[in-house]
């Protein structure tokens, strides 16, 4: 199978989160089959809860890796989850919590899924500066797929995120 284009969004809040992430890009380059192309320089952001913006939160660093891979998406989850419990992730079916190391699968190529456990592309990519803004800034012609040019949807959250 030929390498596809992966987007794996990353960030921590809790421990040493610069550390955290230069080592999860260590291991993503040890994937098989795959081949880390470009990282994002980390961004530091508020933490998002479900009820929004959280200010007294610790913040997020965050960034964006792209991958060039001849994974699966479902193998591609397993590995990134399996980083992620390596870097003490524990999962406890809360979402948006604090954590020490969150790798989200953004894009595959152009594959397209609704699973319950993994929908490509990200369903709430499009929503997010802290994955758009990191990402464009590594590829300024990137298309999020259905929704359209990251730059475009960056510029279209304004302020507001």
């Amino acid at each position: 199978m030929s390498a596809r284009e992966a987007v794996i969004a990353i960030g921590a809040n809790l421990g040493d989160r610069a550390e955290s992430i230069a080592r999860a890009i260590d291991e993503l380059a040890l994937l098989p089959g795959t081949r880390v192309r470009a990282v994002a320089t980390p961004i530091e952001t508020i933490a998002v809860t479900l009820t929004g913006p959280d200010p007294d939160a610790p913040p997020y660093l965050n960034t964006v890796a792209l991958l060039d891979t001849t994974l699966e998406a479902r193998e591609l989850l397993e590995h990134l989850q399996a980083v992620e419990q390596r870097h003490g992730r524990v999962r406890t079916g809360a979402r948006w919590t604090d954590r020490t190391l969150d790798l989200d699968l953004i894009t595959l190529g152009e594959v397209v899924m609704d699973d319950p456990d993994l929908i490509l592309p990200h369903p709430r990519a499009a929503e997010r500066a802290f994955v758009l803004a990191p990402w464009a800034s590594i590829d300024s012609q990137a298309v999020l797929p259905g929704y359209g040019s990251v730059p475009d949807l960056l510029a279209g959250l304004g302020e507001s995120q």
